[in-house]
């Protein structure tokens, strides 16, 4: 409709269209009126698929010829096995029958709510063994029509134009060995270069409304995924950032991938109408590359809230723990008293069972390798002890086990390389009045996995924090009261002892409530956020030394760029004041401040592992300055480039103030009759300075008026 049709329809409504103000309209909450947001057009043409066409009807052909009164018991038996795969629609299943017999024809036809479903529906149940004389054939009711149409002659396919795909790893080669990061702050999602020597950020892409809640980089950086209403969609490139793919799930809330980037979890849940009903919750996995759905999981949200710090309407989240590796190979879910183990082939269940453990409550996958740690508390009124475990998947054995007595929670720590385990146990007191902490290490390569106990100094000291060295064989832990708790470093193995844990030392009384290790190790921050209001100090542990101490006032966020050469800190928007973000140097030098009004979120994107080997790695830190030379040239020269703008601005600035002086010159001359005929053809002193004339001049000043009536004789 142009704007003419809007004028003249608005005439016979009796509108004065002129005087209607656009941005003053506000739509009721969840209503568009047909409006479309710029979200739609990203999913524009999947919803024509959705909604014409019938991509999403299969064909279930060598089913059992029944007569009508055994009609019902195989149309059961045909719901419950593909409601396993997708959501069948409200009469979407039909079975034809013989009106002459009024036996069924032996197949039938299953509509399903999406294309992905039938796939799915089709893949999974092609040679479906029903019983001895009957194994399903399916086929996609599309593929009907395309097969009826085939031509009787043979015709070559035409040849396509390669057309090479963009590099997704292009962004690894950047010349200055630079790395991005995504903020969002407003309704702007901005990708960025750090361009630290420059001490600036550099655009590489920018959209408005992109996504509809947040955005999140894949584990390896390849992928930038987005949110929707019709469900997610992946970005990638150096700098284009062309959309590879789009995953249909509504109303989609939560993502996660898994840690070699081969799937993507999605979640969605949907609130009761009793409020006194669990919410229901629809969780599917897709493959990113080729977005097909290979899995979806129904339920309440009571069955997916055990375990994990909560997500959204109580389920935890992540639902699905991810083993791990590369491979993406298995990945778990926890229920009540059961452990669930899925491999990824074919999306089913390990030995087609869930393990059974009795009221466990927690459990996390090594970082490395397919090795389960699962956490059992006290049972029976403390008859029972709690126990940590690890289990090796598949083969489900059992390789180590810890009884532990007196506890009242505990907390799983792997170590990134998964060489180490720490397992922080709080422990009730005899009086169980009041509890005290410790840790149980686990020495996961080592012969048999032996377990050290560690306790603090002061055993009733609070535990704050604790982290692991990146790739390292250190940690830390902030422990005592606040507001000013100590900070201890440990190591796992020292020049003296390998196999025993020491203590390296304690800083006291320091402002801190968080630990953010260097990716690389070596360095950490100690950051005071919340209520210490941003306090922030760079340590180098190697040293034991404080490097530097600084403060970002109100910081929410704080995160290491992958490398471990920058740190950015940020305010984001739980505060009104002060949001944007400050990027560091590793050593607390502050490169520079960005102020964005409305910032909701900063995230580096993660580079992929090395490929190098450690053997190379060490042998590059020994040459470093070798390797260093060329990188000091290009920072030189970045100086001198600094330098000269530097002095080409203050060059500009002084040509520009000395043609205001010359300005205000000019017009002072035009000025100069007017000013003394103002005076009475007397000059200014300051347009002759050389003639004056003195001249006395003499005021009378009335200081007091006094009133005296003299009487007279």
């Amino acid at each position: 409709m142009t704007e003419m049709d809007i004028a003249a329809r608005a005439a016979q409504l009796g509108i004065d269209w002129s005087q209607v103000n656009l941005d003053s309209i506000d739509l009721p909450t969840g209503e568009n009126f047909g409006i479309e947001s710029d979200d739609e057009t990203v999913y524009h043409d999947d919803q024509l698929e959705f909604d014409t066409g019938f991509g999403n009807i299969i064909v279930v052909d060598h089913l059992p010829v029944v007569p009508r009164e055994k009609f019902e018991k195989l149309e059961g038996v045909l719901r419950k096995i593909y409601s396993l795969v997708g959501v069948i629609k409200e009469n979407g299943l039909w079975m034809p029958v013989d009106p002459v017999t009024n036996m069924t024809l032996g197949y039938c036809f299953i509509e399903f709510n999406t294309p992905q479903e039938a796939q799915a529906a089709k893949e999974k149940t092609q040679g479906y063994k029903l019983d001895r004389s009957h194994i399903f054939a399916v086929n996609m009711f599309d593929d009907f029509e395309r097969l009826m149409n085939v031509r009787e002659e043979w015709e070559a396919p035409p040849t396509q134009p390669y057309v090479p795909g963009e590099n997704l790893q292009k962004w690894l080669t950047d010349e200055k060995a630079r790395d991005q990061l995504v903020i969002r702050s407003g309704p702007d999602t901005e990708v960025l270069w750090n361009d630290a020597r420059k001490k600036r950020p550099e655009p590489v892409h920018k959209r408005t409304y992109w996504t509809e809640s947040y955005v999140q980089w894949s584990p390896l950086g390849t992928y930038l995924v987005t949110l929707h209403k019709q469900g997610a969609a992946v970005w990638g490139g150096a700098d284009s950032f062309a959309r590879l793919m789009r995953y249909q799930h509504n109303m989609v809330k939560l993502v996660d991938f898994s840690p070699g980037e081969k799937y993507l979890v999605t979640y969605h849940s949907q609130e009761p109408s009793n409020p006194r009903d669990a919410s229901k919750v629809e969780i599917k996995v897709f493959d990113v590359r080729t977005g097909r759905m290979m899995r979806d999981f129904k339920g309440s949200a009571d069955e997916f809230s055990i375990g994990g710090p909560g997500g959204v309407a109580g389920a935890s989240w992540p639902v699905f723990r991810w083993a791990g590796g590369k491979d993406d190979k298995y990945f778990a879910k926890l229920s009540k008293n059961t452990i669930s183990v899925y491999e990824t082939e074919t999306f089913s269940l390990i030995d087609k069972k869930s393990m059974k453990v009795d009221n466990v409550v927690d459990i996390c996958w090594s970082p490395t390798d397919s090795i389960l740690s699962l956490f059992v508390p006290e049972q029976g009124g403390g008859n029972q002890p709690a126990k940590v475990a690890l289990v090796q998947i598949p083969s489900k054995v059992e390789l180590r086990q810890k009884n532990l007595f007196s506890v009242s929670d505990c907390k799983m720590y792997w170590q990134s390389s998964g060489e180490y385990l720490a397992v922080k146990v709080d422990r009730y007191t005899k009086t169980k009045k009041s509890t005290y902490s410790g840790f149980e290490l686990f020495r996961i390569k080592e012969r048999d996995i032996p377990i050290e106990v560690l306790e603090l100094d002061n055993k009733n000291d609070k535990i704050i924090a604790f982290a692991w060295e990146p790739k390292g064989h250190r940690f830390a832990v902030i422990h005592g009261d606040q507001p000013r708790p100590d900070v201890s470093f440990y190591s796992m193995k020292t020049a003296q002892n390998t196999g025993r844990v020491s203590k390296l030392g304690t800083l006291k009384a320091k402002q801190a409530n968080a630990l953010f290790w260097s990716p690389t190790g070596k360095y950490i921050i100690l950051a005071g956020l919340k209520g210490f209001n941003g306090q922030l100090e760079f340590f180098n542990v190697d040293e034991l030394e404080t490097m530097a101490t600084a403060e970002h006032f109100m910081a929410t966020d704080i995160e290491w760029d992958p490398t471990g050469r920058y740190v950015a800190t940020a305010v984001t928007s739980v505060h009104e004041m002060e949001n944007g973000f400050s990027i560091w140097s590793f050593n607390g030098n502050l490169l520079y401040r960005i102020l964005k009004d409305h910032f909701f979120q900063l995230a580096w994107r993660p580079r992929p592992p090395s490929f190098l080997s450690a053997e190379k790695e060490e042998e590059i830190a020994k040459n470093l300055k070798k390797y260093s030379k060329k990188y000091e040239a290009e920072d030189q020269d970045v100086s001198l480039q600094l330098t000269e703008q530097d002095k080409e601005k203050r060059n500009a600035l002084n040509e520009e103030w000395e043609k205001w002086v010359m300005q205000w010159k000019s017009l002072h001359e035009e000025e100069k009759l007017e000013r003394q005929n103002l005076r009475d053809g007397e000059v200014s002193d300051e347009e002759e300075e050389d003639e004056y004339e003195a001249k006395e001049v003499e005021f009378e000043d009335l200081i007091d008026v006094t009133e005296e009536i003299v009487f007279s004789d």
